[in-house]
């Protein structure tokens, strides 16, 4: 189906082309059928709110098209980044399986394909397929382990150009495209956005950035950011 936004829609869980890539997506066939019943599938523009830091749960987010940046606010209205979700990760799940606040603020960061189920919904849904509590119990795990590398970093990081090295490199090992060149990704961050992951300024960015270019350790073109030298980022990284 043809989304308002210009994404193509699958309907179904059971025919959706790229699900056996994805960590919850790849569920026995009766658990998707079952998953297909209670999921409602929206297509949301750059910029939407899925919900907001605070908020009682309404129910989990699964992203099938797009990216999704969660962030948490203080009162001063200091914003941290605590992750960029991506295809095939489910989000608002602690929340909805505890019952407590949603922690962050999910906005969409270009236009999105998400599938929600609400709360009730999703724990019946847990109790009666037992291979889905397992993929969920992981990928809490996972979270966890996230969230314990991301403290680790900002906390014992000794600079800002430390912290930044490890982001890269974060992003190298998820989404990063050997070429003739180095390890290619996309840059779709601001540098303020990215200074929010790492708790540094908007200009601190910039400047670290291109004293990463001056050393030969990445190469910046538009949207393109290529890793040259990936071992001198892993040396900058590891010193804390």
């Amino acid at each position: 189906m043809n989304a308002p936004h210009g994404l193509d829609i699958v309907d179904r869980c059971v025919d959706c082309q790229v699900r056996f890539s994805r960590l919850f997506c790849d569920l026995p066939l009766d658990a998707l059928k079952t998953l297909d019943t209670i999921k409602y599938t929206s297509s949301f523009p750059k910029g939407a709110i899925l919900f907001f830091e605070g908020h009682s749960p309404r129910g989990v987010f699964i992203i099938c098209k797009g990216r999704v940046k969660l962030s948490t606010c203080s009162s001063e209205g200091k914003v941290l980044i605590t992750q960029i979700a991506s295809e095939g990760e489910v989000i608002g799940l602690s929340a909805a399986v505890s019952g407590v606040s949603y922690e962050v603020t999910a906005e969409t960061l270009e236009r999105c394909v998400v599938n929600f189920v609400r709360c009730d919904d999703f724990l019946r849904f847990l109790t009666k397929h037992g291979e889905a509590c397992l993929r969920v119990a992981q990928h809490l795990s996972h979270d966890y382990h996230s969230v314990y590398r991301k403290v680790r970093s900002l906390g014992l990081s000794t600079s800002a150009a430390e912290k930044l090295a490890s982001l890269i490199l974060d992003w190298v090992a998820r989404d990063g495209k050997p070429t003739e060149q180095g390890t290619q990704i996309r840059l779709t961050l601001t540098h303020e956005e990215i200074g929010q992951m790492i708790s540094t300024s908007r200009e601190t960015v910039t400047r670290l950035l291109s004293d990463f270019k001056k050393e030969s350790l990445i190469h910046i073109k538009g949207a393109n950011l290529v890793v040259r030298d990936q071992k001198g980022l892993e040396l900058l990284s590891r010193k804390f």
